[in-house]
């Protein structure tokens, strides 16, 4: 029957979809894009690129990292906290610590956050120290083009217009006037060089993961000061990235109002043909981070200020773990994700800080959890352009955004984002209600002159142009579309994919429990079929699924609901008809659990309402065959 067919290809089109999506969808695009900065800046971003990398690792660059040991190079994180002058941070959802030699953001954690959903799991450590096992840490500063180098470039009058000073570095010790950062106690730091010139760095961080960064100068010189005020984030060895292809983790940033994430391997490859990937907008105001699947480090420069951005690739000392390494011996120092040392940098045009006067330029930092209600405060609060897309919600962000939104909303008035699932599917069935329940209209009038179309096949079984003018005929005066049987599953698909997107990529989703034993709606159900869901003690083989609940439920639901339809003829349609429930048991017993909710329940709500109609058009007991 046409209808079967029809609904054939619909099923097996869902299966080649669900199998291939994540080949096709969400995959992020970079365009290497080259910028054209001045001569001066790009000499700008080289020196700092060279002069603030940590020099026990800089003079190992030339090493080669299996021959260092890693007692001789990496120090356990607590003891290099314990052993360096800090000012401590704290507030309701980070705790750490700057460090005072360098001012650097090199010591957060999550405390809201755990590795897993155990209770006494241990805290999310965010940023962490260099020369420790994952170095992943910040500064922001000043550099000044040199007198050589501005006579190069401009007249020598012009050159002696400006003062050439010492500048803080890597090895500068700040001081302060506090030894705690809290959102009700922000602090100064200040350093003064042999000139008279004094440095300050005014930090706050607010409740949640922004910290504000206001650099001032105080020119005591009898001349001007031409300075650059820039900001780097430095992460040696990336994690390894979970994104499957539908999810972005590495490098990101927003120039112009453009979305650009180039992965990791785009930034070591462009900086092996030394043209690194670099951003000069022509617009004020954006940002530059590393993102991981959920946590962001992002640099907002002052939108004041022209900014140009650069993304740079280091060799580092520490073994690599990669398909074109030959290494045998993996310690826990070994690079297991993209290897090297990433510094992701923006550098703003020049300030001038006049003779006996002073002058200062603000940075924001975000360092935390991307909580979209927080990304969106901030967007708006502080202006920065698109910043809840640091949340990959892809390609399809006009139906995957609102979805969230409509999820979040729900469980704060439900308490439980398993409940919001269930009442989003139902708002949106709701929503395609016209269209589902035209089809399951046409469904039931298929049904219903089933016996008619048989008798056709049967009378013009040699006459296949005959026979399908007098279906049609058929179909035209009963009003009848076998077309309008797909529509159901059809419309589940972007919903599917949006859906999948914002249990993958929102840490409102991780560890979100529901009833029973689902306790993390990401996650795919835990129970297992083949342990009598825990009550056999034994380990299935790795080859053997697993196989819970919910996946069982969606199956069984599946199959009612494909009973209710007209019911092929040819055997071989109805085999396939018959191992369909089954196949999609399996190929969804791998999916997050509230992914499986979502669909077992909109089964549930299609059966009832296809009953319904099919009651309503004078459809006889509609579960048995024709």
């Amino acid at each position: 029957m046409l209808e079967n067919k029809n609904l054939l290809i619909a099923i097996v089109l869902s299966i080649a979809i669900l199998l291939g999506f994540q080949l096709i969808y969400g995959v992020p695009t970079v365009d290497n894009k080259q910028s054209q900065n001045s001569k001066l800046e790009s000499q700008n971003l080289q020196s700092l690129s060279e002069n603030n990398l940590d020099p026990k690792i800089t003079n190992k660059l030339k090493t080669k990292g299996n021959n260092v040991s890693d007692s001789e190079t990496y120090i356990k994180r607590e003891k290099i906290i314990s052993e360096t002058d800090r000012v401590k941070i704290k507030s309701e959802k980070l705790i750490g610590s700057i460090q005072l030699e360098g001012a650097l953001f090199d010591d957060l954690t999550l405390i809201k956050y755990g590795e897993n959903i155990e209770k006494n799991s241990d805290r999310v450590i965010f940023l962490s120290t260099k020369n420790s096992l994952n170095p992943y840490y910040a500064s922001f500063g000043w550099i000044q083009q040199n007198k050589e180098d501005c006579i190069k470039n401009n007249s020598s009058s012009e050159c002696e217009k400006f003062d050439y000073i010492e500048l803080p570095n890597k090895k500068t010790i700040w001081q302060t006037n506090s030894k705690t950062l809290t959102p009700s106690n922000p602090i100064t730091l200040e350093w003064k060089n042999n000139q008279g010139t004094v440095f300050q760095k005014f930090i706050e961080i607010d409740k949640q993961y922004m910290f504000k960064i206001t650099d001032k100068i105080i020119n005591n010189g009898d001349k001007n000061l031409k300075l650059y005020p820039y900001g780097q984030i430095i992460r040696d060895g990336a994690p390894e990235t979970q994104g499957f292809f539908i999810l972005h983790e590495g490098p990101i940033g927003v120039f112009d109002g453009i979305l650009e994430q180039p992965d990791y391997e785009d930034v070591v490859e462009s900086n092996e043909e030394n043209s690194p990937i670099e951003f000069n907008p022509k617009e004020n105001g954006g940002w530059i981070g590393i993102t991981d699947k959920y946590w962001l480090t992002a640099m907002v420069p002052d939108n004041s200020k022209k900014s140009e951005y650069k993304y740079i690739h280091k060799k580092s000392s520490r073994p690599c773990l990669s398909e074109k390494s030959n290494l045998i011996n993996i310690t826990p120092t070994t690079q297991k994700g993209p290897c090297g040392i990433f510094v992701i940098q923006h550098l703003s045009e020049p300030i001038i800080i006049e003779s006996r006067s002073s002058n200062q330029i603000d940075n924001h930092f975000f360092a935390g959890a991307k909580v979209v209600r927080y990304l969106d405060q901030y967007s708006k609060n502080l202006s920065i352009p698109m910043f809840d897309r640091a949340v990959d919600f892809g390609y399809l962000f006009f139906l995957t955004k609102p979805i969230f939104l409509g999820l979040r909303l729900a469980s704060e008035i439900f308490g439980n984002y398993g409940i919001a699932i269930l009442i989003v599917t139902l708002v949106i069935k709701l929503i395609f209600f016209p269209i589902a329940n035209k089809s399951y209209k046409s469904m039931g009038k298929m049904r219903l002159i089933a016996p008619e179309i048989k008798k056709i096949r049967e009378r013009y079984k040699d006459n296949r142009q005959k026979q399908q003018q007098e279906m049609m005929a058929l179909y035209k005066k009963e009003g009848a579309n076998p077309i309008t049987g797909c529509l159901p599953l059809l419309i589940q698909i972007p919903v599917f994919f949006a859906l999948y997107k914002v249990l993958f990529v929102t840490i409102e989703m991780r560890h979100a429990p529901f009833f029973g034993w689902i306790q993390d709606l990401s996650a795919p159900d835990p129970l297992n079929l083949f342990t009598f869901f825990g009550i056999i003690p034994w380990t299935p083989p790795s080859f053997i699924p697993i196989i819970g609940i919910w996946p069982l439920l969606m199956g069984v639901t599946m199959w009612l609901q494909m009973r209710l339809n007209p019911q092929p003829m040819d055997p071989i349609q109805a085999r396939i008809f018959m191992i369909m429930p089954i196949f999609f048991t399996f190929l969804l017993a791998a999916f997050p659990a509230g992914l499986v909710i979502y669909w077992t329940w909109n089964n549930i709500l299609s059966i009832a309402q296809q009953w319904v109609i099919m009651k309503k058009t004078g459809v006889k007991n509609p579960v048995s065959k024709d």
